[in-house]
């Protein structure tokens, strides 16, 4: 299984790591693993990286767009697709500083859901070294319809 965390960038730190994101993931990922003690100066560096998201709004916006589609569905707090067509399992949790995306696969269906629903998305597996900006993201669709 792979975990996602998924943050909303300001957009002066997208245009300053668009060309070079290692930078920012190496950020994060050292905000990610600090001591206790130092807690207070990781959230306010923390603060000046990220825009909050607003956690309510964004909830029920997914719920309303995805509850009728079959492989979605919501339990508490955790959004579901479980899609037996494309051997996808997600559960994506919404926090009011980041998202937690858990993927059984290499891709998830909420990657074009939320590129389309939130800007500036930057994507971090802190566990596997692996990070993108979701507008950089190309989905399985798109990458079939290329030359």
């Amino acid at each position: 299984m792979k975990v996602y965390y998924i943050f909303k960038m300001k957009e002066e730190f997208v245009d300053l790591y668009k060309e070079s994101p290692s930078i920012l993931f190496h950020i994060l990922k050292s905000i990610y693993y600090l001591d206790r003690e130092e807690v207070d100066y990781g959230y306010h560096l923390f603060r000046q990286l990220i825009h909050p998201l607003d956690k309510n709004t964004l909830d029920r916006r997914l719920f309303i767009k995805l509850h009728q589609e079959v492989p979605y569905s919501k339990r508490k707090e955790v959004h579901y697709i479980n899609n037996f067509y494309r051997n996808e399992i997600s559960r994506l949790t919404i926090n009011h500083f980041y998202c937690r995306l858990e993927v059984e696969q290499n891709f998830s269906s909420f990657f074009p859901i939320l590129k389309e629903e939130l800007g500036n998305l930057f994507i971090c597996a802190f566990q596997k070294t692996d990070f993108f900006f979701l507008n950089d993201y190309l989905t399985p669709e798109e990458v079939m319809k290329m030359p």
